[in-house]
């Protein structure tokens, strides 16, 4: 899952990003309004993580332009005001979900995550391809009966290739839904990662490459 914080308490910001990083989602920050609606409207999120009185362009005005651009990123919006009329307020400018400061930082999460289900095409709760198990949700992989350990990018990267059933998803593609804007788009990274997650998951292989477009799952005959 690809997220966005725009968050002008860099301490706040800094420690939600550190807490979805560890969730296993992909997060870019942005310090001020300005800066948020530009990378809002570059990149493709799931989630944007919203704090509505921002420098700059006004938390209010990204909700309203994101609403109205018909994209299917899902904001949550932060504000330190947690009045009634203030959560009718955002909502009616376009936002998904409304969380008032301080909060629980589980919750956060949760809603996140419950936003980020909704922001993609449904997927079954539970991803399967033969013998391989995947519960996005638990966080956990199996291959016939046995657990699979993979990293948070393996894990991402397998749930992405998983819910094309069988699509081609590029390198590009992978490397913006799982890896974070700071990662340099010549890396060789997503090509490593599948690698290492093809030996983890062992034979048969699951996971094919298709020359000069991507990879994609490989059909298995029981």
């Amino acid at each position: 899952m690809r997220v966005l914080v725009v968050e002008d308490e860099r301490n706040l910001a800094d420690a939600i990003a550190r807490g979805l990083r560890k969730r296993g989602m992909a997060v870019d920050v942005a310090y001020d309004g300005d800066a948020g609606h530009e990378a809002a409207f570059v990149t493709r999120y799931d989630v944007v993580v919203l704090d509505r009185d921002l420098p700059g362009v006004h938390g209010d005005q990204i909700c309203a332009d994101l609403a109205a651009s018909g994209a299917l990123t899902r904001v949550l919006m932060l504000t330190a005001s947690g009045t009634v009329a203030d959560r009718v307020e955002g909502l009616q400018l376009g936002a998904d979900d409304y969380l008032p400061k301080p909060f629980a930082f589980d919750e956060l999460v949760a809603r996140v995550q419950a936003l980020g289900r909704r922001a993609t095409p449904a997927a079954p709760p539970v991803l399967e391809l033969a013998d391989l198990v995947l519960d996005p949700a638990r966080r956990v992989a199996t291959r016939a009966g046995v657990p699979v350990d993979l990293t948070n990018k393996e894990f991402g990267v397998l749930s992405e290739l998983l819910k094309a059933r069988g699509a081609v998803v590029s390198s590009e593609e992978l490397l913006e839904r799982v890896w974070d804007a700071n990662t340099d788009p010549f890396t060789t990274i997503v090509r490593v990662t599948v690698m290492t997650l093809r030996r983890k998951l062992g034979d048969p292989p699951l996971i094919e490459t298709v020359v000069g477009a991507g990879y994609r799952t490989a059909e298995v005959v029981s």
